[in-house]
């Protein structure tokens, strides 16, 4: 077992009467590239920015790269590159100006890394603030986020209002500093690309953990979508059965067409909501 990236111990965060989150634990190692998913209001921005305290938690314990969230945040926030889930920067300043701020708060020369992601990300540096899409100034974000090389990325929904291209060159990225020693937790809702990149992963709903374990095993299933004709009539279905049991049962009925295969990854995780739900 490697150290301990991120412990969060008994995490509770109310907002009067919104929820927030309610007695969360967990564990992300070193070295892992570790996805946080559950619906948007399920908890993962609040629990985030508990994390780098940004926001003042009632209960709990949290720890970053082995230091105390509430008395060291100077210290974690010199060592962490985070992402929110909306970025804002200074309307009437450059690009190259936004990014060189960013460097100049923690006191570093980022300029040779900072081109290189500039490039792989295709941002015009020399475009204000004000211009940019929402799109771009996600790029910024994630410029600013990786190029001090820190030893813990934290990303809040960081695709969003990317471009398929760039999601795809953000998670190169990613796995690039990852294979150099850099840990990365990062929310989502997008299920697909959290079984791509992830190697561990914590569901949350409602303020609460339901469920943390390898993405392997999160993800694996013996369900079925079946799409079939049967009697005349349409059905659109996950079957979480035995398959043979399943067509044993069709014998007699009229099957003029059946599509048997395997179901979303949106499918996979309902179960898991729905088991916390009882239904």
């Amino acid at each position: 077992m490697g150290k301990n990236a991120i412990e969060i111990k008994n995490l509770t965060k109310n907002y009067g009467k919104n929820r927030g989150v309610t007695n969360l634990s967990m564990t992300v190692e070193e070295g892992d590239v570790y996805g946080f998913l559950g619906p948007n209001g399920a908890g993962k921005s609040t629990t985030i920015r508990s994390m780098l305290g940004l926001a003042r938690y009632q209960e709990g314990e949290i720890k970053l790269l082995g230091m105390d969230a509430g008395s060291q945040q100077v210290e974690i926030l010199r060592q962490v590159g985070y992402m929110p889930s909306e970025a804002w920067f200074y309307t009437d300043m450059k690009v190259k100006d936004a990014i060189k701020y960013a460097a100049d708060m923690r006191g570093l020369d980022c300029k040779k890394e900072a081109e290189m992601l500039c490039e792989r990300l295709q941002l015009d540096v020399n475009k204000k603030v004000e211009e940019l899409s929402l799109g771009n100034r996600k790029k910024v974000s994630i410029v600013c986020a990786m190029q001090h090389k820190p030893k813990l990325f934290v990303f809040d929904e960081p695709t969003s209002g990317l471009d398929p291209l760039m999601q795809a060159e953000f998670f190169r990225l990613v796995m690039e500093y990852n294979a150099k020693g850099t840990t990365c937790f990062l929310s989502s809702h997008v299920l697909s690309e959290v079984k791509k990149y992830c190697k561990h992963a914590a569901i949350i709903r409602e303020g609460k953990l339901i469920k943390a374990d390898t993405v392997e095993n999160l993800t694996k299933t013996s369900a079925k979508h079946i799409r079939m004709t049967k009697d005349g009539k349409e059905e659109d279905f996950i079957y979480r059965g035995n398959i043979g049991e399943f067509l044993k049962g069709l014998t007699g009925h009229d099957i003029s067409d059946i599509l048997i295969e395997e179901p979303e990854l949106e499918d996979v995780f309902m179960h898991f909501y729905e088991e916390e739900k009882g239904v």
